[in-house]
């Protein structure tokens, strides 16, 4: 083999070798690129779920956030619908008692509400005496009216007649006025007490609304406010 083979083969293989080194590192390069593309598209991924888990995080908290104001504002509302139940119930009771002032202006049907408040007193009590107490301004009404009381319980109690005795060192308050409008106050009526104190029924005008209203407050509710009324 002379020089001119020699170098011809050995170019020969020199091509072979540059080719093969070319196709290897052709292979490494897009191996690296694929793998680059890869680990790219899973940084982008992750990112993208860590933007979407924020935005759901932050989206849950705008929701929580109008949960929270809407159930205030429903309450609040719930509190100024009660509020304004409450005051007008609280209205129709004052305008009641005022209406219990003007029962004692009628005097002769003031005088028969008296004895029957006070035979139904005795009633109650079944005591053979009894100690009575009312306003200042009933006391002669009171009076007037003892005997019969004292007859029609003993009738219908089938008892001898009981011994009042109304007191004169101790009245009822006086019925309201402008000039003391915090003050104690009665609209009217009587107490009975046995004569130890142990026993007493009060009769009062104002105590007999108080128990009357409520006692038929669920009613009152439901004819203003309807059958879901607080």
């Amino acid at each position: 083999m002379n020089d001119a083979d020699v170098a011809k083969q050995i170019q020969q293989m020199v091509r072979f070798i540059r080719q093969e080194a070319e196709e290897k590192a052709s292979e490494i390069s897009v191996s690296a690129e694929e793998e680059f593309n890869i680990e790219k598209l899973q940084l982008v991924e992750a990112e993208k779920k860590k933007i979407r888990q924020e935005y759901e995080r932050k989206e849950k908290q705008v929701e929580v956030r109008k949960k929270i104001e809407y159930s205030m504002q429903l309450n609040a509302s719930r509190i100024k619908v009660l509020q304004a139940q409450d005051d007008l119930v609280n209205k129709m009771k004052e305008d009641a008692m005022k209406e219990l002032l003007r029962v004692s202006h009628n005097h002769h049907e003031y005088k028969n509400l008296l004895k029957d408040l006070i035979v139904q007193g005795l009633l109650r009590l079944k005591e053979p005496a009894v100690l009575l107490r009312c306003r200042k301004e009933d006391h002669h009404h009171v009076e007037s009216v003892l005997d019969s009381a004292k007859q029609e319980y003993a009738s219908k109690a089938d008892v001898h007649e009981p011994e009042i005795l109304v007191d004169h060192d101790v009245y009822l308050p006086p019925a309201p006025s402008h000039h003391d409008a915090h003050g104690q106050f009665c609209s009217g009526g009587i107490v009975l007490a046995s004569r130890d104190g142990k026993i007493v029924f009060e009769s009062t005008l104002d105590a007999r609304l108080e128990v009357v209203f409520r006692k038929k407050l669920p009613e009152i509710r439901k004819l203003l406010f309807g059958q879901n009324a607080a």
